[in-house]
């Protein structure tokens, strides 16, 4: 049994270990960053206020850490595991709200390391990572809010939520339900209309990012869409997807479940549809998934599992909260056994394939690729290399690698006009077709061909 002065300590120990550990493994492992790493560090060579695939914020994270680090593969991991560990204080913080007692908001956060989610795929630094601490933040602002009504509770939901926008669009379904929660509230006279002021620096914020979003074409809007299939369904789609959904987020809550088990002395539980903090934490928990579910159902669309990432961070709160008179905290030491397991398993799996699979996206020697390619340029040019075309991997890998830290861009499109007579130029793309219209040096390195413009 852990005692109850030492709650505290050995939260604070499991978010160091989890924070050392996750950072360490892929640094190790990996020879190259993950593809969604890579692609927000190409954006962020070249920050505006959105991108052809999602809103900035991840970009700008990663781009505070490069002037910091440079490119040092270990940084990014760091950053990603700082995302995690911030979240869990935040859920930390926001349970104690929910339990007199500190061993519940402890299993609550162990309960998180069965979701992996929260460990196996954090070392790749994305949208999904970006929006976790604006996510739980969100949730614990709307809470104080919907509890003590303060003005400075509901202009903090209101900027977290921005943030959690320009993290990934998705987040709106966390609003969403929160809305459904506030109109509830607001008819049973529990709440007024004061929350409406988290709308000022919601839309402050935003502001820029929309303006980007209408004077190019809603582009991030269309690519979303694209990712569900949207256009090419048929009839059965719309059950088939929705079923593929729900089946797979069964499979993903097995070890959750498996360790709440192990606490439990039955398991049942009633449910007080009149206690304001078990309708919130439902709404939060089970509304986002329903409402994703419909929208699966009625467009027959897919979700992308690694889309349901911030969807179960308050889960642990929520079954701890409904079964804390179910759990048998004598049985702790099993349900620390069984956390201990998991948290040496998925770092131990992680590291095992990195290091056994080398046909992975992390394989690729983008900084031995960055180094022949610069001796090339150097052989034929004698100004910086300051931009590089093409896609986010290939472009976007010799973008971050390179010493002059060139700025990426996907295409020129109207920007032609921009670039200055003494700035180097790479294109990267088909081999064939740049061999073809190539002015300057060529060069391949398999699968793409490398175009060199500079001065001689």
């Amino acid at each position: 049994m852990i005692a109850k002065k030492n709650i505290s300590n050995v939260f604070l120990i499991f978010l160091f270990f989890h924070l050392v550990i996750w950072t360490l493994v892929p640094t190790l492992s990996n020879v190259n960053l993950p593809l969604d790493t890579i692609e927000a560090l190409a954006w962020g060579s070249n920050l505006e206020w959105g991108f052809n695939k999602h809103p900035p914020l991840s970009a700008f994270a990663v781009e505070i850490f490069y002037q910091i680090f440079g490119n040092q593969d270990w940084a990014y991991y760091f950053l990603s595991q700082i995302f995690v560990v911030s979240t869990f204080f935040i859920v930390w913080i926001f349970s104690k709200e929910f339990f007199q007692k500190q061993i519940y908001s402890l299993i609550s956060i162990f309960l998180l390391e069965g979701i992996y989610f929260y460990n196996f795929t954090t070392p790749e630094f994305n949208v999904n990572i970006c929006q976790l601490p604006f996510w739980a933040l969100s949730v614990l602002y709307a809470w104080r809010g919907f509890k003590d009504n303060k003005i400075l509770d509901w202009l903090l939901f209101g900027l977290f939520a921005a943030l959690g926008i320009l993290s990934k669009y998705l987040f709106i379904y966390l609003l969403a339900a929160m809305d459904i929660f506030l109109c509830y509230m607001i008819i049973k006279k529990k709440t007024n209309f004061k929350s409406l002021i988290s709308l000022i620096p919601f839309f402050l914020i935003l502001f820029p990012h929309l303006i980007w979003l209408t004077e190019n074409d809603y582009i991030t809007i269309t690519y979303g869409l694209h990712r569900t299939g949207t256009g090419d369904q048929n009839f059965l789609d719309h059950f088939l997807h929705p079923i593929i959904f729900l089946a797979k987020q069964m499979g993903i809550l097995i070890p959750f479940f498996g360790m709440i088990l192990f606490l439990l002395s039955k398991f049942k539980t009633k449910f007080n549809y009149k206690d304001q903090k078990l309708l919130f934490l439902l709404s939060i928990n089970i509304l986002p998934i329903i409402l994703i579910f419909l929208t699966s159902l009625t467009m027959g669309i897919k979700i992308r599992t690694m889309w349901m990432t911030p969807f179960y961070l308050f889960f642990g709160v929520l079954f701890v909260y409904l079964f804390q008179k179910k759990i048998n905290l004598k049985k702790i030491n099993k349900f620390i056994t069984v956390f201990l397991v998991l948290f040496i398993l998925f770092p131990v799996t992680y590291l095992y394939i990195s290091i056994s699979k080398t046909n992975k996206r992390t394989d690729y020697d983008g900084k031995e690729i960055a180094r022949l390619v610069q001796n090339k340029w150097y052989k034929n040019f004698r100004n910086e290399i300051k931009i590089v075309i093409g896609d986010e991997w290939f472009a976007g890998n010799l973008s971050y690698h390179l010493n002059s830290r060139p700025i990426w861009m996907n295409d020129l499109k109207n920007k032609a006009s921009t670039i200055k007579s003494d700035e180097g130029v790479i294109y990267i793309g088909n081999p064939q077709i740049l061999k073809e219209v190539c002015p300057g040096a060529f060069g391949t390195i398999k699968p793409v061909g490398y175009c060199m413009i500079g001065q001689k």
